[in-house]
């Protein structure tokens, strides 16, 4: 098989946000593949707006990046005890795009926030909200990165090793699971 296609979504639009660093390190952690990172600066859903003029072209291009690629790694800050605003807009905008991409679609969520829980609710509610678009959910090691900002160096690789342990072996479950096909 050639190289697996990974598409990386960062919950944060932050250029250097520790949750761009988490699936950054993700991909180099899966090995040799085709990575993209997708743009979720997508307008915000209104559905007369959808009615008026269809979805936004940055829509469908990330329908179709999520179509294209083998698996799809996420990572997502905590807010308000919640994922945050701009994946939960992202996944809503996707929604509407159809054929829904997400289905049988391999996907490995992780979390990183500056609290002592690592956004471990944010992950909770990111599964929640991805289980109606029935893709292959890649349920543990949970990786949530407390304290995110003190757990990547300067280059934003992972300093923790626990930390890197855990991510290794969810991204070698996502391997396993996109070569099942």
């Amino acid at each position: 098989m050639s190289k697996h296609r990974l598409l990386g979504m960062s919950g944060s639009l932050r250029k250097d946000a520790t949750n761009r660093f988490m699936i950054r390190n993700a991909a180099r952690l899966y090995g040799d593949v085709e990575y993209t990172e997708a743009d979720l600066n997508l307008p915000l859903f209104n559905e007369d707006e959808e009615t008026a003029n269809g979805a936004p072209e940055s829509t469908i291009l990330l329908a179709g990046q999520i179509r294209a690629a083998d698996a799809v790694i996420i990572s997502t800050p905590e807010y308000n005890k919640m994922l945050s605003g701009v994946l939960k807009n992202a996944l809503d905008w996707v929604s509407r795009v159809k054929p829904n991409p997400w289905v049988g679609k391999p996907v490995a969520v992780m979390s990183a926030a500056a609290g002592r829980a690592g956004g471990d609710r944010a992950q909770t509610s990111l599964v929640s909200s991805m289980t109606p678009f029935q893709p292959r959910l890649i349920i543990g090691p949970e990786v949530s990165v407390a304290g995110s900002r003190k757990e990547f160096d300067a280059d934003g690789q992972l300093t923790n090793d626990r930390y890197e342990a855990a991510l290794t072996t969810l991204m070698e479950k996502l391997r396993v699971e996109v070569e099942r096909g």
